[in-house]
């Protein structure tokens, strides 16, 4: 081994954080005792020398050969620093983990190596839990590993996207992965608020200020001092009232209603939309000052169409919420069932699945949801893509592209057949009948969307 690897070795050992050396073939030189205890291994016997895709997740080929981002292969490309969020085995399970990936140049800027450093961020789980955010799918820990990066940070976070992805849970994990975690989370709904109800609710008013104001009353940015502050369908603000917010954004003061001292408060803003807030900025409907105060780091929460393979853990997770945890037992899903809830379009996203499997959960005698405890639409929709159940036959198992047999994807799910081997009209016939988008086609077969395109193409 070159003695320059040795050293970074051994550097290595004093970072609390779990790290690795690979050469440029994917394999494990050396490892920190912080990796080797986190991976079960102590001695380093299964470790040094493995291949780094077998020991964190288990495949037999690099992760991006296998329905994966794999960190680098971005980096032999930039030469640079590059970052992912992804799932890694360990001995308590599956688990998010963020992994920064550093090349190791020598003089003449070739790459000679890389360290691998991983840690576990706060605001996420592959498995089960009562309030993390879960999920697997490829875009939704592009979400996540956003949420990441800049919960350390004070920038102002947009959250945009569909109603029930889950903005306001997203809101509140930032909150908690952030410095600010200790201090309140004050939520701010923004819908059906009149002019001065919305003003006196956010910025409070004294006594005497309006008939009925006995005493005088904090309003909800005091409240968040020194937290955070989330503003949830900020596009209902009213025109009105947009401009008392931007001045209490670019300078930290406000005043009560009723009142003539300027107040200070300190908060970390983060607001949300299912709104097309640029558009309406565009048209005069939303104050483009504000919108770019607001816009900092927008953040994409994908709909439940853009991460179907989410949904047996989704299923699992909303169903052991409502049993109460994992000590009680929770019901089962009937493959027929599962293979409606991927089928069905969700315009209500994560929210209406919740409210669909409360409703099978009751009607569920037997403890077992089939096709006639869930609604009419959803079972329609199941039966107009008959042709896509034939094709795929288990609807609800999944796989990854990698390997040619039936196989194992990162949430343990088998699929029984080989989208790889589907002709062009059948992949035709299935993106007619498919209610998502293209990206979530993919996602259900368990390929890459550039790979599905490249079959319709008829490449």
């Amino acid at each position: 081994m070159n003695e320059n690897i040795e050293v970074l070795i051994s550097y290595l050992q004093s970072d609390p954080e779990p790290s690795i050396v690979l050469d440029a073939n994917y394999t494990i030189l050396g490892a920190n005792q912080a990796y080797l205890m986190a991976y079960g291994d102590p001695l380093g016997s299964k470790t040094v020398g493995q291949k780094c895709y077998a020991v964190s997740h288990g495949y037999d080929q690099p992760c991006d050969l296998s329905g994966e981002h794999c960190p680098m292969a971005e980096s032999r490309k930039t030469k640079a620093r590059s970052h992912i969020l992804h799932i890694h085995h360990t001995p308590n399970g599956k688990a998010h983990v963020d992994v920064e990936l550093r090349p190791i140049l020598d003089k003449h800027q070739k790459i000679t190596a890389f360290v691998e450093r991983i840690s576990t961020p706060d605001t996420a789980s592959e498995n089960v839990s009562k309030d993390d955010l879960t999920g697997a799918a490829p875009i939704f820990l592009r979400a996540l590993s956003d949420l990441q990066r800049v919960a350390k940070t004070d920038l102002p976070v947009l959250l945009q996207g569909e109603t029930g992805t889950g903005k306001e849970l997203f809101a509140k994990a930032l909150h908690e992965a952030s410095p600010r975690k200790n201090s309140p989370f004050v939520v701010v709904d923004c819908t059906g608020f009149s002019d001065g109800l919305f003003e006196s609710e956010l910025f409070g008013y004294e006594k005497g200020a309006f008939t009925g104001a006995h005493q005088a009353k904090a309003g909800l940015v005091e409240t968040a001092e020194g937290g955070t502050l989330f503003l949830d369908e900020i596009g209902d603000i009213p025109l009105s009232m947009q401009v008392r917010l931007l001045r209490l954004l670019e300078s930290g003061t406000f005043r009560r209603v009723g009142g003539l001292e300027p107040r200070r408060t300190d908060f970390r803003l983060v607001a949300a939309t299912h709104k097309p807030l640029r558009k309406m900025a565009a048209d005069g409907e939303f104050r483009s000052d504000l919108y770019y105060r607001v816009c900092v780091f927008p953040i994409h929460l994908p709909s439940l169409r853009e991460r179907v393979v989410d949904m047996p853990l989704l299923v699992q997770t909303l169903l052991r919420r409502q049993a109460g945890g994992v000590a009680v037992k929770t019901p089962e899903v009937t493959r027929s069932a599962m293979q409606a809830l991927m089928t069905y379009s969700w315009p209500g996203n994560v929210r209406q699945l919740k409210n669909v499997l409360d409703r099978a959960s009751v009607l569920a005698d037997d403890g077992r949801i089939d096709l006639l405890h869930l609604p009419d639409e959803v079972v329609k929709c199941k039966t107009e893509a008959g042709e896509m159940a034939d094709v795929l036959g288990q609807i609800s198992e999944c796989r990854f592209e990698g390997s040619a047999q039936p196989g194992r994807n990162d949430l343990g799910m088998v699929i029984p057949v080989n989208p790889r081997k589907l002709d062009v009209n059948k992949l035709k016939a299935l993106e007619q009948r498919f209610s998502g988008s293209r990206s979530a086609l993919a996602s259900y077969l368990g390929i890459s969307e550039r790979t599905l395109y490249r079959k319709l193409s008829g490449k």
